[in-house]
């Protein structure tokens, strides 16, 4: 449906576009995602490994919830992974008491061409009691332990994380030092901020893509593409829909329609708000010489990078490139124009003269944002 139009690559891992269909206890197997088969990605599961956690689930069916429980939790596994593999790039969201079934089920995932997900995220009592779920995210050390065993196996690797249970960077930071790809966010907001701020939390989003260079999946209150582009713009990769596939099945088909049809038009579909608008660090590409007092500095200085390397940054890149140009435009060069979806005459009239497009001008700008981020990162 979408070609080669995003160039998505985590791994072996090539997701067609940026819309996932999120795990869902009880809910999201193989026969459910047959539906969705447009997503660019679809997570099953959770599924329970080993005796401990299926029997967790059973406990959690009697009083009321929907779980999978499976008497060969491997081979059921399997069965599900050869159900699905046609469909797009799978993930399978897992659960298990010890290593051992991760890894069994790493190598299961990887056989198939799947990514495995670790789920550091349900909050059941029945399976905190077992110190699995959410209880991952209060154990740092053992996380991570999980992550780099299973990482031996050469899985693309997921976690799926609740935000502000800890503190999210650093706990971000761990997971990418231990080896994962992916971080997959429940955005939700802290519940003294529910009512103030209903809806996801972004500004997670945001603080984990300043702080890591892990591939991200937003999760929480994804219902339509406004709500999917506000995750894009604070630096998620991907962004996966849960509740909302079940009381609206047609929204992955329109959130793969419209995200679409926004990357033909500018060429960067996750592109950020501007600094000043809020944006995160990737946003520096779009920041003007520093010569007056506004939020650049700030970002800047969470860079740790001085306004003269900025200005050296962006110009070493510019250079041979077109964006070099742009007499008439404020600073005399594109290097220094914002994001194509502000209007503007003068970086407009610029494009226009050297026959460049919105899209290769964006296109560009990507490049530059990576290229800065990189320069930070080397320094760092």
């Amino acid at each position: 449906m979408t070609g080669n139009l995003f160039d998505i690559k985590i791994g072996y891992a090539t997701p067609k576009n940026p819309i996932a269909l999120a795990p869902m206890a009880g809910i999201t197997d193989s026969r459910f995602a047959f539906r969705f088969r447009n997503a660019g990605m679809i997570v099953l599961g959770s599924y329970n490994l080993d005796d401990r956690t299926n029997d967790a689930a059973q406990k959690e069916i009697a009083r009321g919830r929907k779980e999978f429980v499976s008497k060969e939790p491997m081979e059921f596994l399997e069965s599900e992974l050869e159900a699905a593999k046609d469909l797009t790039t799978v993930a399978v969201n897992v659960r298990a008491a010890t290593i051992e079934p991760y890894i069994e089920a790493a190598h299961l995932a990887k056989k198939s061409g799947a990514i495995l997900e670790i789920n550091a995220h349900c909050r059941q009592p029945e399976m905190l009691e077992l110190g699995v779920g959410e209880a991952l995210l209060k154990d740092a050390p053992g996380l991570c332990e999980y992550i780099r065993e299973i990482k031996k196996t050469g899985v693309v690797l997921s976690v799926k994380t609740r935000a502000n249970v800890v503190n999210d960077v650093e706990l971000a930071r761990a997971i990418e030092s231990a080896g994962a790809d992916i971080i997959h966010i429940d955005a939700m907001p802290q519940s003294g901020e529910m009512q103030d701020f209903p809806g996801a939390d972004i500004r997670v989003i945001k603080r984990v893509r300043n702080s890591t260079g892990l591939f991200i999946i937003g999760n929480n209150s994804v219902v339509d593409f406004e709500s999917a582009k506000d995750m894009f713009s604070h630096g998620a990769d991907m962004v996966s829909v849960a509740r909302a596939a079940l009381s609206e099945p047609g929204i992955i088909d329109n959130l793969v329609s419209e995200v679409s049809s926004f990357q033909k038009l500018t060429g960067w579909y996750n592109a950020p708000k501007h600094i000043c608008g809020g944006g995160d660090l990737r946003a520096l590409a779009f920041c003007c010489l520093p010569v007056k007092p506004c939020a650049l500095h700030g970002a800047l200085k969470q860079a740790g990078i001085t306004a003269e390397e900025f200005m050296k940054i962006k110009t070493e890149f510019a250079r041979k490139t077109p964006i070099e140009y742009g007499e008439g435009t404020c600073f005399g060069s594109m290097t220094w124009c914002c994001k194509i979806t502000k209007p503007c005459f003068l970086r407009d009239g610029a494009l226009t003269s050297i026959g460049l497009s919105d899209v290769e001008y964006m296109q560009i700008k990507k490049r530059l944002s990576e290229y800065i981020l990189k320069r930070r990162k080397n320094k760092g």
